[in-house]
């Protein structure tokens, strides 16, 4: 399995409005494009300067699904993301394969 990671450091003044439209809405949109198994928001455990940082979880069966995704559907995705929190966020992103689980 692979696990497309997504660090998101986004700012106080957003944060609360941004956590709502990534659970509700921009997080079932990347499901519903096809592509992944499973999905997790898990905070990051640090002090921070400014803002707060998550770390966005997304599991695919293997690298085909991973890269469909990547070529049909994350470039919007990601552009609408951009667009409306421009300015007010900080990612990166990390792949993932899983090389065991108990």
């Amino acid at each position: 399995m692979i696990v497309y990671n997504v660090t998101v450091n986004v700012d106080d003044d957003i944060h609360d409005e941004w956590l709502d439209w990534m659970k509700n809405i921009h997080i079932p949109e990347v499901m519903k494009a096809g592509g992944f198994i499973a999905n997790r928001i898990a905070k990051v455990m640090v002090e921070e300067e400014a803002g707060t940082t998550y770390s966005i979880q997304y599991t695919a069966k293997n690298m085909h699904d991973l890269e469909e995704y990547q070529k049909n559907h994350a470039p919007a995705l990601q552009a609408e993301h951009t667009n409306r929190y421009k300015g007010k966020f900080v990612a990166f992103r990390t792949l993932l394969k899983v090389v065991h689980e108990h």
